[in-house]
């Protein structure tokens, strides 16, 4: 059987988005749903969670100040938060794409740079091409995933870590600083990467993220462990 992963999208532009992220689900061995606010949304329902990327999240979640650019939807922050919140009482996995990263984080006590790029004084990028070069930090387990080789990723984001949420670490950053990947250092398993790798699939490398899921996915659905399952995945 292949696990069951719900994908949270939003609600204006999931319809485009979706596909690309079912089909990475399904390249690595797992099959998909596809959630958004105002509907209904059962974490018990499914064996793993990816939250996608789309609007920034408003900084009312962790005490931020709103920067006039930013596109903000409360209905999907409050039920990404939950979904989020769910999933690791239940020790289920997740990835989070994009802004999925940054609501991992948040969800987990952490907070944004509302201007990443003016923060950083880095160049801004907006395209779903590989332009941005990162650096994955060694010793990690997106390392044991994707290799510590320079990995050129896409970009469409405007906020960007900034404090640490509980349990996580650093995973990648950019050649400026900017966080660009996070991971929970115990179960259940859960990754955060700042790219799109939904459009990325042709890269062995951006499989890999969503074969981790699938793979601690399946180790819940058995109750074994999922970072061995994991670890064992990153060596296939």
């Amino acid at each position: 059987m292949r696990p069951l992963i719900g994908i949270s999208t939003s609600r204006r532009t999931g319809w485009r988005v979706y596909p690309f992220i079912a089909l990475g689900v399904w390249l690595a061995g797992g099959r998909s749903v596809r959630w958004q606010a105002g509907k209904p949304v059962q974490v018990t329902c499914v064996d793993g969670i990816i939250v996608g990327g789309g609007d920034d999240i408003s900084p009312e979640l962790y005490g931020g100040t709103l920067v006039a650019s930013a596109v903000l939807d409360p209905a999907r922050d409050d039920l990404e938060r939950c979904l989020i919140d769910e999933a690791m009482a239940q020790g289920k996995p997740v990835l989070g794409i994009c802004r999925g990263a940054q609501m991992l984080n948040v969800a987990l006590g952490g907070d944004l740079y509302q201007d990443a790029y003016g923060h950083f004084g880095a160049r801004k990028h907006s395209t779903i091409l590989p332009k941005k070069d990162i650096r994955i930090s060694p010793d990690t387990r997106m390392a044991a995933l994707a290799g510590t080789a320079p990995m050129r990723v896409n970009a469409l984001h405007s906020q960007a870590v900034n404090l640490l949420g509980d349990g996580l670490r650093v995973a990648a950053r950019d050649t400026s600083g900017m966080v660009q990947a996070v991971e929970r250092i115990e179960e259940p398993f859960a990754l955060g990467v700042q790219w799109h790798p939904e459009y990325l699939t042709y890269a062995r490398r951006q499989r890999a993220l969503f074969r981790a899921l699938v793979a601690a996915a399946r180790a819940h659905v058995a109750a074994r462990a999922q970072l061995p399952e994991v670890s064992a995945e990153a060596k296939a």
